[in-house]
């Protein structure tokens, strides 16, 4: 049955009702009215209105909840569906709605996963520019400043060795921005060391604490999907330095019953009700790729306080104490867990 009819059949009850109340019951009207009758009349005009409001709000309320469907849906997080309730065009509205959030997911994904390719292609492209065309020739110049330096007398040659040290930071930092632009220490060597690489750079040039817990008995992990591992870990640390302003961070990996489970916390000011900015928009359409679900909220809890085998008193140290006690004034830091399903055994 349409929309249409179901809202006339409802209307048409009640005043069929009404009609038959007035018409069947012991009340009459006068002419002139009284009052007694003028009130009779108007509670029965109140009673048919309620009636007819309440009909309305059981047949209409499969539609306010696909509105509320309709307002809170995101891409970026899928699944969510609103459940098919009601009948004939409310029904087939609903499953429209789903299919159509099922279409724009597919597309989403497939587009996003281009792009992200690309990105990665032109990510390898600029390293790889940068290895070989500006590291070679900064190589020659440290090398010809060298030269240079040995032969010229010695109120020029500190100036030429100052020259040629800052010449070798600017050399090492190329380098260390082709490392972050293409891990190529997650392809020969996987992940984890590619990550334990990646917390020692972020101690090293930051001065940011990072504590490191990965499990060894990892399952088998696709190439995408190690990128994708990587890539959110590479971007939750860099939040962390850039915005967080934190003194301590965790990372852990480890395997759960359904795949693998990245875990990144702070020690910072939190995320609070700040909007979610591009880094952690990226971190999810990278997740879409491989099926992964990403969360970000309260850092507070996300890690155990403690390694495993470890005492109280190594654990209860006063810098942790400190360290804790500060977060909770700043508000419990920043989490982000990835989840990464495995099927099959593999991704």
């Amino acid at each position: 049955m349409s929309l249409f009819w179901r809202i006339f059949l409802l209307n048409a009850a009640v005043m069929f009702a009404a009609t038959a109340l007035l018409l069947l019951g012991p009340v009459t009207v006068s002419a002139p009215v009284l009052l007694t009758e003028a009130l009779i009349m108007t509670l029965g005009l109140v009673a048919m209105l309620v009636a007819n409001a309440a009909l309305l709000r059981v047949g209409l309320a499969p539609l306010q909840r696909l509105t509320r469907a309709m307002t809170t849906t995101d891409l970026l997080r899928p699944g969510r569906r609103p459940a098919v309730s009601g009948h004939g065009e409310i029904a087939e509205l609903i499953m429209t709605f789903n299919t159509m959030l099922d279409r724009l997911e597919a597309e989403r994904a497939a587009s996003s996963g281009l792009a992200l390719s690309a990105q990665e292609a032109e990510r390898r492209r600029i390293a790889q520019e940068l290895h070989d065309e500006v590291g070679q020739t900064l190589t020659a110049v440290l090398l010809e400043l060298k030269r240079v330096a040995d032969a010229a007398p010695a109120p020029v040659r500190a100036d030429l060795l100052h020259v040629q040290e800052t010449t070798r930071d600017s050399l090492d930092e190329i380098r260390r921005i082709a490392r972050r632009l293409r891990p190529g220490v997650l392809e020969e060597l996987g992940l984890i060391s590619a990550l334990k690489a990646l917390t020692t750079e972020i101690t090293t040039h930051t001065g940011l604490t990072v504590r490191q817990r990965f499990d060894g008995d990892l399952p088998a992990l696709g190439e995408d999907v190690e990128l994708v591992v990587y890539r959110v870990a590479q971007e939750g640390l860099t939040n962390i330095v850039r915005h967080a302003d934190a003194g301590r961070a965790d990372i852990a990996l480890r395997r759960t019953t359904t795949g693998v489970e990245l875990l990144i916390a702070d020690d910072g000011r939190g995320v609070g009700t700040a909007t979610e900015g591009a880094g952690i928009r990226g971190m999810r359409e990278r997740a879409l790729l491989v099926g992964a679900e990403i969360t970000v909220g309260p850092g507070r809890g996300l890690l155990p306080g403690r390694e495993a085998g470890q005492t109280e008193n190594q654990t209860q140290t006063q810098a942790e104490v400190q360290a804790r006690a500060q977060e909770q004034r700043r508000g419990g830091g920043t989490g982000v867990r990835l989840c990464v399903p495995i099927r099959n055994g593999s991704n």
